[in-house]
């Protein structure tokens, strides 16, 4: 699967990834007004994902949905995450359930099979989230993801394991030092690079990416230099204050290696001076056309 995403970075030449963390509060009045329970906001979320879907599907090769935008508004809410799913995959988009799922054993291949595999019902195999990849959380080691490498195998799907996070308390935990001397989220980065080793595909990278924040390019840099093989989903651009000339680290000499995500920055940029007199949806792809030249800028050519 991540070798489609590379063919459609490179068709597109873009490597943005849209984040739908989409909150009820992000949303214009015409669209909230009137809506007092989680039915309702469940479908004004649903109509806001869509029309900017339309509006950015051939400029954009993917999506991000994450899952807790969903879940606080309770069964509808888990609704909308469905339809958002499939409606951004009808659309061509290449989908990633940011659910940083994680457990082990069997309950790690129930996670699995909601998103990635296939559930059994007397004998009928029945998909019931149907993303493309899924973001895992790898801090149980191996028999955590092992299920998960099983599905993206057998279904030819993908996942990004967490590995250097955006956020500026990272480092308490990912950047403490080993006994060998490596920090902790170049260990885990190994294990990613270890893990993805049957999966390479022809541009040299492996279905077992990595979760790299453009927060925090020294680490990045690093990463990159050590995990020849693993694609990067990199989150922190625009609102969190990563910036396109700090993630270039994050792409190889071909301008590959990564997929660069940006959620409030394309959702409200209705709100946004710079989009004046546009509406949500317009605004968003105007939005989606400058982070694209943007990082263009900063990486070059992508596939050269």
């Amino acid at each position: 699967m991540i070798d489609k995403l590379i063919e459609k970075i490179i068709e597109m030449q873009n490597p943005t990834c849209v984040g739908l963390d989409t909150s009820f509060d992000y949303l214009p009045d015409e669209l909230k007004n009137g809506v007092s329970d989680f039915e309702g906001a469940a479908e004004a979320i649903c109509e806001f994902n869509m029309n900017i879907i339309d509006k950015i599907y051939d400029i954009v090769p993917s999506v991000k949905v994450q899952i807790a935008y969903y879940e606080m508004y309770g069964y509808a809410g888990l609704q909308a995450f469905e339809h958002t799913v499939n409606y951004a995959r009808g659309r061509g988009m290449t989908v990633i359930a940011d659910c940083k799922r994680n457990d082990i054993g069997s309950t790690a291949g129930c996670y699995s099979k909601a998103y990635l595999g296939e559930t059994d019902v007397n004998g009928k195999k029945l998909r019931a989230f149907k993303a493309d990849m899924l973001t895992v959380n790898g801090y149980l080691g191996t028999d955590g993801i092992k299920p998960f490498i099983d599905d993206i195998k057998a279904h030819d799907k993908s996942i990004f394991v967490l590995v250097k996070t955006s956020n500026p308390s990272s480092g308490e935990l990912q950047n403490l030092k080993l006994e060998n001397g490596k920090f902790i989220y170049e260990q885990m980065g190994e294990l990613v690079e270890k893990w993805g080793e049957e999966t390479v595909g022809k541009y040299g990278y492996s279905d077992v990416g990595a979760v790299v924040g453009a927060t925090h390019p020294e680490e990045a840099a690093r990463l990159r230099e050590q995990l020849k093989h693993t694609f990067f989903l990199i989150p922190g651009y625009g609102a969190q204050g990563g910036s396109a000339e700090m993630l270039k680290v994050c792409f190889d000499k071909n301008g590959l290696g990564g997929v660069v995500n940006s959620s409030r920055g394309i959702l409200c940029a209705y709100k946004n001076e710079r989009y004046d007199g546009l509406n949500y949806a317009d605004a968003a792809r105007a939005a989606c056309v400058d982070m694209q030249k943007d990082l263009l800028s900063a990486i070059g050519k992508m596939g050269r």
